[in-house]
């Protein structure tokens, strides 16, 4: 078995190499290895001015569950979902965004989908269901409007009305 002391020189290691030391900064290794290396010393201040965030598109929680990752549960308080990955879950968001190799099962009440991947379950769109090429839908779907681009794939249960009837039905009985 290789060493690295053997292939690069041993380096000596002590607390005055530090970046927050009040050395000059420069240390030499001994032992064999012509290495040197700077380093500047910086004074931070005690407080850092922080600037505000760029503001962008999408404002609130955002919750991406990843390629390779599975999801299984009740996901609430979520603004945008993104799914890279499998859920399987019961899910009441603003924004869902199913990725091509992304696919959801289960329930979902949502304003806005975008589905390039896959999703099977009941759906609620209370605004528009858009569903990409790559897209598959199916399961008992109900949307406001609906957007299919050629390729995309729609089947089971569909009924116009996004889920507004039912809030106001929901409503006047409880």
């Amino acid at each position: 078995m290789l060493r690295s002391e053997s292939l690069f020189g041993k380096r000596e290691t002590s607390s005055t190499n530090s970046p927050f030391s009040a050395n000059n900064g420069v240390s030499q290794s001994t032992g064999g290895g012509n290495v040197t290396s700077v380093q500047k010393t910086t004074q931070y201040p005690s407080s850092v001015p922080t600037t505000a965030p760029a503001a962008t598109e999408e404002t609130g929680s955002k919750l991406t569950v990843g390629p390779n990752i599975k999801v299984k549960g009740e996901i609430e308080d979520c603004d945008t979902l993104v799914v890279e990955g499998k859920v399987q879950a019961t899910i009441n968001c603003r924004v869902v965004q199913i990725a091509e190799r992304g696919a959801f099962k289960g329930s979902a009440e949502i304003d806005l989908a975008e589905i390039r991947g896959e999703f099977d379950g009941d759906l609620t769109v209370r605004q528009k269901l858009v569903i990409y090429s790559s897209g598959k839908v199916t399961g008992k779907i109900r949307y406001g409007k609906l957007v299919i681009e050629e390729g995309g794939q729609l089947s089971g249960d569909l009924q116009v009305g996004g889920g507004h009837e039912q809030k106001e039905l929901l409503q006047k009985t409880a």
